[in-house]
């Protein structure tokens, strides 16, 4: 029996102390009061600040890589490549399975991009809305041919041009390049957003906001609806002590000479998923470094 008791006090003695006893010993500590949606705010500020940097650093890099005489070329093969894939490619051989199974290539089209290239989910897809009168509608957030039918004239026309200096063409591609970058909102998620009665284009608006989310564009429509979608091309306070400390840095001063930071910079503004990626990127890595911590640090104090 003793022995007994003797565990007993020792499982007594381990066990964690209950919601009285954490009170009475933090009674005297003050209070903190970090509760989640602080945090989740604290964040999308450092995106929507990180957003205005990268738009600011991008007119400097361009007037820095207008000086280069071999910028143009750079970026000549730059655009060629987003040339390539520059359009939202459906997977050939996905759609020619559900072809050959005799559903219209367009309708397929649209499935295997609503499921993301899933055969099977396409052709459920496919099924379920076959007497859908609306199955051909073009998905919502498609860039439509027009604009960019309407713009390739005079682009054509800038490029033949013989008397064109260097730093106008480059700007055409810097322009060009940018209108390959635009965001494309997520098809199935705009579907789903507008069929709790929001429209399209403020549906549009708010995945732009939230990187495609669909959870945080829903917030967003459903609260303030801050940050807007005109701030997000707005650029940082030239003048301000965070982005002249970022200026001043050698790190990044270097890096914006090299075409290949400009890019990314393009890149994370349309794809912030992909700042991973650059983040990691030997070349481009160590200027978002910088960036990073010299907004850690001017954010502290």
């Amino acid at each position: 029996m003793a022995d007994v008791s003797a565990e007993e006090k020792k499982k007594q003695d381990q066990k964690a102390p209950d919601k009285d006893a954490i009170v009475r010993a933090t009674a005297s500590l003050p209070s903190c009061n970090m509760d989640r949606a602080v945090v989740q705010t604290s964040m999308r500020d450092f995106q929507t600040e990180l957003r205005k940097i990268l738009l600011s650093l991008i007119e400097v890099a361009q007037k820095l890589l207008a000086l280069s005489p071999g910028a143009v070329e750079l970026f000549t093969k730059a655009n060629a490549m987003l040339d390539e894939d520059g359009e939202e490619r459906v997977d050939e051989a996905a759609l020619r399975q559900l072809t050959e199974m005799g559903f219209p290539e367009g309708r397929a089209a649209k499935a295997l991009r609503l499921s993301h290239m899933s055969v099977p989910q396409a052709m459920e897809w496919l099924i379920e809305h076959a007497d859908d009168p609306t199955i051909d509608t073009p998905l919502p957030g498609q860039a439509s041919p027009g604009p960019a039918g309407a713009e390739a004239p005079a682009e054509a026309a800038a490029a033949s041009s013989e008397d064109e200096e260097p730093r106008d063409e480059l700007t055409g591609i810097f322009k060009r390049i940018r209108r390959k970058r635009a965001f494309r909102a997520d098809a199935r998620a705009v579907i789903s957003l507008m069929e709790m009665g929001f429209d399209e284009k403020e549906v549009i608006d708010a995945l732009r906001v939230s990187d495609n989310q669909q959870s945080a564009a829903c917030e967003w429509l459903l609260g303030d609806r801050k940050p807007s979608p005109e701030e997000l091309d707005k650029g940082i306070d030239p003048n301000s002590p965070l982005f002249q400390a970022i200026l001043d840095n050698p790190v990044v001063q270097l890096g914006l000479t090299n075409p290949k930071t400009l890019l990314a910079f393009e890149d994370m503004l349309e794809n912030p998923l992909n700042s991973t990626q650059w983040m990691n990127d030997p070349e481009t890595g160590p200027v978002m470094l910088q960036i990073s911590r010299i907004f850690q640090t001017m954010n502290r104090t």
